[in-house]
């Protein structure tokens, strides 16, 4: 997709400009997704957002509200599943940089 500003950079140059490293901080630490708002990548945010959405509502639904005396099991599961979508996330946009890269040296 060709940008029709000439001095509006496409999205292949925002993502070959954006540190890796950055992103794939951004995306384990918090582990919301917010590399992909540094690299402007809002469908791969939002994926992400709905997706720690609905690991947070299937944790509170088996927890059945019971907040007070959780089960240390059952935070163990959340947190992990969180972690690993964090770890997902940060590989995804640290490989897409890559990849951009790769392909724009290549042309």
């Amino acid at each position: 997709m060709t940008s029709l500003n000439p001095k509006t950079p496409t999205r292949e140059q925002i993502l070959a400009a954006s540190s890796a490293w950055v992103a794939v901080a951004l995306n384990v630490v918090p582990g919301l997704g917010t590399g992909y708002l540094y690299q402007r990548r809002w469908r791969a945010y939002w994926i992400t957002a709905v997706a720690n959405g609905a690991w947070l509502g299937a944790g509170a639904l088996f927890s059945q509200g019971n907040t007070i005396e959780m089960d240390p099991k059952t935070q163990l599961i959340g947190l992990l599943g969180l972690s690993i979508l964090g770890i997902v996330t940060a590989i995804e946009a640290g490989q897409t940089v890559k990849k951009v890269r790769q392909a724009g040296s290549q042309a």
